[in-house]
């Protein structure tokens, strides 16, 4: 597997915390938020050069998480679509290894109605058509969202799945049985500390669940892991939380069906 983290762990923008990453991970996950006329963090051209050399230069990939505000799955999905194509031809060049998206309906957080389900997967068909291939479109489990939903896109659409680990451990869910059950069409795995908030430092997760999966990262899966954390301190924790956990997991591989990664 990668290891990567996410594109603000420094508060700074996103080329210098990728310049501060750079060597310390394998993979980092270039957060977007709005890309709008106004304010965006959508990199011009010359950062997404200068990225790439960055990435060439140490060996990294990237990851794409589309625009959190997007509603890919509401009735009128136009304008969130025109946006995630805007980010997608924008950082092309970069080859990105996945584009993380989450599936929203018009309340944020869900996707009711059935039309609801059924334009978002006209606009996942939309995406995946500027895509190499459609499965760097990684769809993200939300922690306000059934896991489930994510076996009814897979069903009827060829991308893949961005299984969220900390999402699961904030519902109440257990990860194994959804990484067991989804790792072959898993491409990302986002993985954090869960407390009165989700995204804080792994150690807040008792060893033996961290234990739990991280046996099944390091058995079956090929994929990016990403420590989706968002500051320094809680960066440097869950590495270390997840390296302590790695080698006392480690020589208790057991064979089974690898991911699609």
């Amino acid at each position: 597997m990668r290891l990567g983290t996410t594109s603000y762990i420094y508060p700074a923008d996103i080329l210098p915390n990728v310049r501060l990453l750079a060597g310390k991970v394998e993979d980092i996950e270039l957060v977007l938020f709005e890309v709008d006329d106004g304010f965006n963090n959508l990199p011009d051209q010359v950062t997404i050069s200068e990225l790439r050399r960055i990435a060439s230069a140490n060996g990294m990939t990237y990851t794409v998480h589309l625009p959190v505000d997007l509603r890919l799955a509401a009735r009128d999905n136009s304008r969130s679509i025109a946006k995630a194509l805007r980010v997608i031809d924008r950082t092309a060049s970069l080859e990105p290894y996945a584009y993380v998206i989450h599936l929203e309906g018009e309340v944020q957080g869900t996707v009711g109605p059935e039309h609801e389900l059924t334009g978002a997967v006209r606009a996942i068909d939309t995406l995946a058509a500027v895509c190499p291939w459609p499965a760097l479109l990684s769809v993200e489990n939300l922690e306000s969202q059934p896991p489930e939903l994510l076996d009814a896109i897979l069903g009827v659409a060829p991308v893949s799945c961005c299984l969220d680990v900390g999402h699961l451990w904030k519902r109440g869910d257990d990860p194994v049985s959804s990484l067991n059950r989804r790792l072959p069409r898993t491409r990302v795995i986002h993985i954090h500390g869960v407390g009165s908030r989700d995204h804080q430092r792994l150690s807040l997760i008792p060893e033996e669940r961290l234990d739990d999966v991280t046996r099944v990262l390091a058995d079956r899966f090929s994929g990016v892991v990403t420590l989706e954390v968002f500051n320094e301190s809680d960066f440097l924790d869950s590495m270390d939380a997840l390296r302590r956990s790695m080698d006392r997991v480690a020589g208790n591989k057991k064979p089974g069906p690898r991911s699609s990664g």
